[in-house]
């Protein structure tokens, strides 16, 4: 049950419709007015944007677009080419389910994107979400599509006192009971819009707002104290190690990460787990083969969603003619672009190539990657 608003009116769709329709973004997935919605581009954009920011996205958007142009396109491409066409947006179990969810589209729908919710949940990668802003966007059903801007619209509106993530269902309440029948999807992402725009996490342009008149955390003056949070428990520090081989005609050893699990499927440099008690001192015995093995100074930092890490890295320099150890590769600096390297594995790499470059007297042939 919603709390009782102290506004002086309840929030009209109608009104933010009218306001969307003067303000809408222009974004690269999004249909122009009067324009039919692609489901296909409607589902890339929305799990692309699954914890990512638009600026983030276009570029990957546009790149991957060019590249998988139908979802047939992304279906019947190796699994290689799409993380390596992710490689950077992070999150890359979402590349794994986009691939998975394109077949399933190809193999149970005949190419084509089911227009009802709950069949679209059954897909790979699509959860409850993502199902109601593509059964909203692309096919104009009424579905409450409830991300991390509707959530802080919705909890400013009514006043919605419970924390996150506690008081999800109250907040999806709340955003299903606002859908009109009439232009659904255009309200779905005028509700996107306006979180992005107005009502902002930080100093809400409330004066802006179609629904100042109906919002109760502004009618208390308290709209910057919404949603209200849980406390996050501190992230424990991890700590690993990393080696970056070199062999003399420029080539570095990589590996495929195994598919399941935190930056599945992706290459890397051989290294170590991540630990908060890792042993740095004995690093050097999850060296993937004998060299002779130089720490580089200062560490590589990332932060993952559950936790911030510290990477060492260590550097050698190989004869030409080294193998590689089973399950490892030698990829030339040249076609290190066309590896599926996550940002974290980029800055490993470009802290010991610059190191090793700048602390060598003769250094590789070939520029930095």
């Amino acid at each position: 049950m919603l709390p009782a608003s102290p506004a002086s009116r309840n929030p009209d769709p109608a009104d933010l419709l009218a306001w969307y329709d003067r303000h809408r973004r222009v974004l690269p997935w999004r249909a122009r007015p009067g324009e039919r919605p692609d489901p296909y581009r409607v589902w890339l954009s929305e799990i692309m944007l699954q914890q990512t920011t638009v600026q983030a996205v276009k570029p990957y958007y546009e790149a991957f677009l060019a590249r998988f142009p139908t979802v047939e396109a992304l279906a019947e491409a190796p699994s290689e080419a799409v993380m390596q066409a992710w490689a950077g947006l992070g999150y890359y179990s979402r590349a794994r389910n986009l691939h998975a969810c394109a077949k399933a589209v190809i193999e149970g729908h005949g190419g084509r994107f089911p227009a009802d919710e709950e069949a679209l949940r059954a897909l790979p990668g699509i959860g409850v979400y993502t199902a109601a802003a593509v059964a909203a966007i692309a096919f104009d059903i009424p579905a409450a599509a409830v991300d991390g801007n509707v959530e802080r619209v919705m909890t400013r509106l009514f006043a919605i006192e419970a924390p996150l993530p506690g008081s999800k269902p109250v907040i999806r309440e709340a955003a299903r009971g606002l859908v009109p029948e009439s232009r659904p999807g255009d309200f779905a992402q005028a509700l996107m819009d306006l979180g992005a725009t107005i009502c902002t996490p930080r100093r809400p342009a409330c004066a802006l707002c179609p629904w100042m008149a109906a919002c109760a955390a502004r009618a208390a003056g308290t709209q910057e104290t919404y949603p209200r949070k849980e406390k996050k428990r501190a992230r424990e520090m991890r700590r690993g190690a990393a080696f970056v081989a070199e062999r003399s005609d420029g080539a570095i050893l990589l590996r495929t990460r195994p598919a399941s699990g935190l930056l599945g499927s992706m290459a890397e440099p051989p290294g170590s787990e991540w630990r908060a008690d890792y042993p740095l001192s004995q690093a050097i015995l999850d060296a993937p083969l004998d060299a002779r093995w130089r720490k580089l100074p200062g560490v590589v930092r990332h932060v993952f969603t559950h936790f911030p890490l510290e990477v060492t890295v260590f550097h050698a320099r190989l004869a030409a003619d080294v193998q590689a150890p089973e399950g490892m590769r030698f990829t030339q600096r040249a076609a290190l672009a066309q590896e599926p390297l996550p940002s974290l594995m980029k800055k490993v790499l470009d802290h010991a190539l610059g190191r090793a470059l700048d602390a060598s007297a003769s250094p590789v042939q070939g520029s930095r990657w």
